[in-house]
């Protein structure tokens, strides 16, 4: 005999979430929307970001106790907030970097939005690494500096460089490839190994 009771507890759960988010929005849409609009200077903006922020909620299957939702609300707020922005600079810096590319060079507006999308992932990534295996990080990436050169900067061991590059190596593909884990160093681009091993004995 088939268990009914599964679809009853299933049509009571998603009964009382529709209930909590019903009175969640009815008692915190206001201030939150004015909080979002002195933030973005935008109402157009608020009102988008305000809808995600409940959205949020919603696909979490879970509303906070009432003496809590005022702060849950304003911790996703913020980090919405700020993740806005950052997709602005980051934005801005890409588009610039476009202008400076030759005529011919012309990305689509769908690669345009991959190339930001991952952008977006990395900036994250770098964001939540340890301060020293960031910079670590940009010194080889960006400036372009041998692990011994790094080394020497930081004053660290080059087999600390290698360890913080790898750290770093492995957030970046497991963020481009979904937050899947990588589970070794053979899953790396084969290019991107190349690379990083010329970079240690130049």
């Amino acid at each position: 005999m088939q268990d009914q009771s599964s679809p009853r507890l299933l049509s009571a759960a998603e009964s009382r979430l529709q209930q909590n988010m019903q009175s969640l929005y009815s008692h915190h849409h206001g201030w939150l929307y004015g909080w979002l609009r002195r933030r973005l200077g935008c109402p157009h903006n608020a009102a988008d970001l305000l809808q995600d922020i409940y959205l949020r909620v919603i696909v979490s299957g879970r509303t906070p106790p009432a003496d809590q939702a005022r702060p849950h609300l304003m911790q996703i707020a913020k980090g919405m907030v700020i993740d806005r922005y950052r997709r602005q600079q980051i934005e801005q810096a890409y588009l610039e970097a476009l202008a400076q590319q030759p005529k011919g060079y012309a990305p689509s507006p769908e690669e345009r939005a991959i190339a930001l999308n991952v952008l977006v992932r990395i900036c994250a990534v770098l964001d939540g690494l340890a301060p020293k295996v960031r910079e670590t990080f940009l010194l080889s990436r960006f400036e372009g500096l041998t692990y011994g050169e790094i080394a020497e900067r930081e004053n660290i061991s080059v087999a600390t460089v290698r360890k913080y590059m790898l750290k770093a190596m492995v957030a970046c593909f497991s963020a481009l490839n979904d937050g899947a884990p990588v589970a070794s160093t053979d899953s790396l681009s084969p290019a991107h190994c190349a690379e990083d091993k010329a970079r240690q004995t130049s």
